[in-house]
């Protein structure tokens, strides 16, 4: 499904977990995609901008407690792995739906309505989700993107990220970290920014590639940044709260029965 605004473009995949698999401005592809894997239905699909819903990361154990019993989920949640339904679609703008199912509720007994709202507006894509709870009680919210911005891996050596963070976690030991920079020039790096203070950051992919501006609402509180080397992407990832919340309670969101969450996540070209 392909939006168009002006130079910008965008191509959305409502069976791939209403994957965003493209975007470009100017002619200049922001976004990295290993092709291979979106037309493969068996694999988890490497690009683009994955949705991770209800549980981005892995959970300790693989399960959590729900209910006076413990549910499997699987990483990264289920969201990324449905497909979702068109419900409206415009020039520049589309919404899709995920509602729960016998499905969903075997991995988390709350009923649902996720709405995804991608938008190009302007020189941006914006990606708006919504987590209304049709259940009649609190339902835990744990949100993420995994965008996968193309940066070649001669680039990563310059690449560098504005934040403040001064403390991380190192998902490669397990342990957490003092935090200085990043050297994304490791076989892996898979780094979980835990006081990242702005509510957004500017990714300096190197010579040659406008910089990409990210924004997120404020309920974004912890960002991810994952490379491995030999690959042409940096994935810089905003989350809601830290891996494995549905199972330890940090930074875990509730949603009140009959309520709505909300939360608004931008992405933009700068100028080199």
């Amino acid at each position: 499904m392909l939006l168009k605004d002006g130079d910008c473009v965008a191509e959305i995949v409502p069976e791939r977990g209403a994957l965003v698999s493209r975007f470009a401005v100017g002619g200049e592809e922001l976004l990295f995609l290993d092709a291979s894997t979106l037309a493969d239905p068996g694999k988890n699909v490497r690009g683009g901008i994955p949705v991770l819903f209800p549980s981005p990361g892995v959970l300790p154990g693989g399960t959590y407690p729900a209910e006076g019993r413990d549910y499997t989920m699987r990483r990264h949640g289920f969201a990324r792995d449905l497909a979702w339904e068109v419900r409206h679609r415009e020039n520049a703008r589309a919404e899709l739906v995920l509602g729960h199912s016998e499905q969903t509720l075997r991995e988390f007994p709350w009923r649902f309505e996720a709405r995804l709202t991608v938008t190009l507006s302007g020189g941006a894509l914006r990606l708006g989700f919504a987590a209304e709870n049709l259940d009649t009680r609190p339902m835990p919210l744990h949100l993420g993107y995994h965008p996968y911005f193309h940066v070649p891996q001669a680039n990563k050596a310059v690449t560098r990220l504005d934040t403040d963070a001064t403390r991380a976690w190192n998902n490669r030991t397990g342990a957490p970290v003092s935090f200085s920079g990043l050297d994304l020039t490791g076989t892996e790096v898979d780094m979980h920014l835990l006081d990242h203070s702005r509510p957004g950051t500017t990714l300096h992919r190197g010579p040659g590639l406008r910089p990409v501006m990210l924004s997120w609402s404020e309920s974004f509180t912890t960002v991810v940044v994952w490379t491995i080397t030999g690959r042409d992407f940096v994935c810089v990832e905003p989350w809601t709260a830290p891996s494995g919340a549905l199972r330890t309670g940090e930074g875990l969101l509730s949603v009140a029965p009959r309520a709505t969450f909300s939360s608004e996540f931008e992405i933009r070209a700068g100028r080199e």
